[in-house]
């Protein structure tokens, strides 16, 4: 099967199971509980000009799914797809929002934040799936085992980690949910994907 193929139809299975997710239980919810801000969040002000950076993770994840190894495309799929569940079910049963903060003054930077705002949950905060999602995305380059390429991820990731509490789309408390969401699901699609590949060995003997 073309690899190219293989690559696209992980990333529409997987991401596209995100957004449908994040859009269903938006709709659904009933009202969020308000996330109170820790001191971390006070540490870093407020920037439109993140979003930048924080948009940027629409460029990280075909990109974590064209440089993950082919061999475990098929694991970032179910990976991101559990993570997309995992975080359903929270949403529903416990949706959570927080205050955000009034968005003034001209520019690209805030024209496109405003854009955002327009089109995006007020709630489905914790667990942070833009989060989980990057980090799943790293995982996925790092099993290149390449230095070069796990250490542009890791920056990458890092630094939209940073913009999401400078552009106050969520609070620290909804990064370590999501810290933890990707690596749940990222130990259960490993698990998963030995399985699978331990029953089809057995199967062709």
């Amino acid at each position: 099967m073309n690899e190219t193929y293989c690559r696209l139809k992980a990333l529409l299975l997987g991401w596209g199971s995100v957004g449908v997710v994040y859009s269903t239980t938006d709709a659904l919810q009933r009202a969020g509980y308000k996330l109170p801000p820790l001191w971390v969040d006070t540490l870093l002000d407020f920037s439109p000009s993140a979003i930048w950076l924080y948009l940027s993770f629409f460029i990280l994840i075909p990109l974590g799914y064209w440089l993950t190894p082919l061999s475990q495309v098929k694991c970032l799929m179910r990976a991101t797809q559990l993570a997309a569940l995992f975080a359903g079910v929270i949403y529903l049963a416990w949706p959570s929002t927080m205050d955000y903060p009034a968005v003034s003054g001209e520019g690209v930077s805030v024209d496109l934040l405003r854009l955002l705002l327009a089109v995006d949950s007020s709630q489905n905060c914790f667990p942070s799936l833009h989060m989980a999602l990057t980090l799943l995305m790293v995982w996925g380059i790092s099993r290149r085992g390449q230095w070069q390429y796990t250490l542009g991820a890791a920056i990458w990731g890092a630094a939209i980690a940073v913009s999401i509490l400078q552009l106050r789309r969520h609070l620290f408390i909804d990064l370590v949910g999501g810290t933890a969401l990707a690596l749940l699901a990222g130990a259960l699609a490993v698990k998963m994907t030995a399985r699978r590949v331990t029953q089809e060995a057995l199967r062709h003997e």
